[in-house]
């Protein structure tokens, strides 16, 4: 049986938005990693049978170890490009979640959520999330992009840029509790991450406000290291249900379905235990 119109055209449009989302993602990453470059211009003078020879040569020096700047997926985290199998930064032992659950509130604006943690399906994420909250990192700093497309209902948070760009190189890996169907229920927290990367994730982290579909790349799918338990409902009437800011003619960067929130959304206070 010839698969139906509407199912060509939802993947079609999965596709689509996958490839829309790649592409936001790397100007983000871009803007955080710009690769360092210095042309030093030496003149060397020779001179063979009275003729002068100039040669100029030109030397390269990117920051870090020279790496290329990643590239970011579905869902993002600027951050520091890291070889298969490599954290980069001060990344804390996955032995800090305890392999337990944490509970405590996430609140956004006025808006307050309440949180559950699984340290036990996602060690090393639940142990990144938990040593930030410990150092008060995430005060005050931007949920800064929300998408809304059909099936993709993301509000990522942590960073305070409000193109997404984080000021600090953290990523970590590996990747951890991936749904297999690619779907993320409404409420999930989740680690963001650049494409192609399981050593990709950092600081960042996003909220599905309603359940949502995210194709897996070839790292893999994208870590569930929580949920929210309460509160859903009042941030999608007081700030996702606002819309997305209309993005500027000939904006590449954002769209009427990927973009800032129209509501201006900072991560108030967060508490664990």
């Amino acid at each position: 049986m010839a698969p139906s119109k509407n199912t060509d055209r939802e993947a079609r449009e999965a596709r689509d938005r996958l490839r829309r989302y790649n592409a936001r993602q790397s100007v983000h990453t871009h803007q955080v990693r710009r690769r360092v470059r210095d042309n030093v211009f030496a003149l060397v003078g020779l001179v063979v049978v009275a003729t002068l020879a100039t040669f100029t040569q030109i030397y390269y020096f990117s920051a870090g170890p020279g790496k290329p700047a990643a590239k970011i997926s579905a869902s993002p985290t600027p951050t520091a490009s890291a070889a298969a199998g490599t954290n980069i930064g001060n990344v804390p032992n996955k032995s800090v979640a305890q392999s337990r659950t944490w509970t405590g509130t996430l609140t956004l604006n006025n808006v307050k959520l309440g949180i559950s943690l699984n340290g036990k399906a996602a060690p090393q994420a639940v142990a990144s999330f938990v040593t930030d909250v410990k150092d008060n990192y995430f005060d005050g700093l931007l949920c800064w992009r929300l998408t809304n497309s059909p099936n993709f209902y993301v509000l990522q948070c942590g960073t305070s840029s409000a193109t997404g760009a984080d000021a600090t190189q953290y990523s970590f890996g590996p990747l951890e509790n991936t749904p297999s169907t690619n779907v993320y229920p409404a409420g999930s927290i989740v680690e963001a991450r650049t494409s192609d990367n399981a050593y990709g994730q950092g600081h960042q982290f996003f909220i599905t406000y309603k359940d949502t579909t995210i194709p897996a790349d070839s790292a893999g799918g994208y870590s569930i290291f929580g949920q929210v338990t309460s509160g859903l409902s009042e941030l999608n009437s007081k700030i996702t249900s606002k819309g997305i800011v209309p993005p500027a003619a000939g904006s590449t960067t954002t769209t009427t379905t990927d973009g800032p929130p129209v509501v201006t959304t900072r991560i108030t206070s967060v508490t664990i235990k």
